[in-house]
């Protein structure tokens, strides 16, 4: 395990804040610092058989200090639409079923506003935790807090003093730890159980931040991943965090959180300093480079807001649906007689994202 001194990295981390976009806490943002995208999905089954089924995930309905849904439009011809929520963890459904015989084909289109978020951890500006934290310190299918999560997560917080500390150090551990694996499908799945007790800490975002959150969880603190997707380029100078085109059909990206008293939710994103160690050019960065280093000092406290949030949950049970519960909904997904279709598999499946600045 590579441990390095908390007081050091804290002392980084406020360099990292040292700009324009990202001084200052967050709320203290004007209105001027509002950005405006427009967010289009659009999805045709391309083997229907029988009743079809489609859900989305739409964008945060409830308002956040980092984004506002300003409105969402969904057209589903020959199809009959309905919405669900799930107010504990933001999960916004849109759902359409076709009758046999009908293409199934779905647009949905979201206006979306988001600001930078950044937080100065070293003053405190909340109030003490909501009791309603507690939803988001229980475990999940894939993410248990028990066995060899909280040994994991013990180990990686002796020594520490705050619930700050506990968290940064859970944050370093996951950066030194982990490696984006290229190879996997989609943003991996989120299994923490098979990482530890495997040794294969490699994965994309849904599997590195989960493991963020679970060992978070596990040692008391309340912690959530946050599924999304990018839609515009880094501000920032990071190729690697944004994207290049207003096609964003493959930027979906899970990010995290986790709740300490004074502060509030801390965003915080190990997965993304991995995703600049790999992929940033020149590529393959050790984890001494300059440009990984002062990355990952922002990205505990502070996101850049190039990206729409969805939800923050697990387990999601699809409304009508006869498959099993998907451990969480960033991807649409559909469901013909035949059974649920595989949301990664263009030959039965085609839908697209695309994004575009409104003003």
């Amino acid at each position: 395990m590579h441990r390095r001194d908390f007081l050091t990295r804290s002392v980084l981390a406020g360099l990292g804040l040292v700009t324009a976009r990202w001084s200052g806490a967050a709320l203290e943002a004007s209105e001027s610092d509002w950005r405006t995208f427009e967010l289009t999905t659009r999805i045709r089954v391309l083997e229907p058989k029988g009743a079809t089924r489609v859900w989305l995930p739409e964008p945060v309905r409830q308002s956040l200090p980092f984004q506002r849904t300003l409105a969402t439009t969904i057209d589903a011809p020959g199809g009959r639409v309905s919405r669900t929520d799930r107010a504990a963890d933001a999960l916004a459904i849109a759902s359409a079923v076709f009758p046999a015989g009908v293409t199934p084909t779905v647009t949905m289109t979201s206006r979306v506003s988001t600001r930078d978020i950044a937080l100065d951890l070293t003053r405190r500006t909340q109030a003490s935790s909501p009791a309603s934290l507690d939803y988001f310190r229980r475990a999940t299918r894939l993410i248990p807090i028990s066995g060899i999560v909280r040994d994991t997560a013990l180990e990686i917080t002796r020594g520490t003093n705050s619930d700050l500390e506990k968290a940064r150090a859970i944050y370093d551990w996951v950066v030194d730890e982990t490696h984006r694996d290229g190879a996997v499908q989609g943003c991996g799945t989120g299994d923490i159980r098979y990482m530890l007790e495997s040794g294969n800490l490699g994965g994309k975002c849904a599997d590195i931040n989960a493991l963020y959150v679970g060992l978070a969880r596990a040692c008391g603190l309340a912690a959530r991943d946050v599924y999304g997707v990018r839609v515009a380029p880094s501000r920032l100078g990071l190729k690697s965090l944004g994207t290049s085109t207003d096609d964003v059909t493959g930027a979906q990206h899970c990010r995290a959180e986790v709740y300490l008293d004074g502060h509030g939710w801390v965003p915080v994103d190990p997965a993304d300093v991995r995703k600049v160690m790999l992929e940033e050019p020149p590529g393959h960065r050790p984890i001494e480079d300059e440009v990984v280093r002062r990355t990952e000092a922002r990205l505990f406290g502070s996101w850049e807001m190039n990206w729409v949030a969805f939800n923050f949950a697990h387990d999601v049970v699809l409304p009508g649906s006869t498959g099993r519960p998907l451990p969480f909904l960033m991807y649409p997904q559909a469901e013909t007689a035949d059974g649920r279709v595989n949301s990664l598999d263009a030959a039965g499946f085609r839908y697209s994202l695309s994004a575009r600045e409104v003003h």
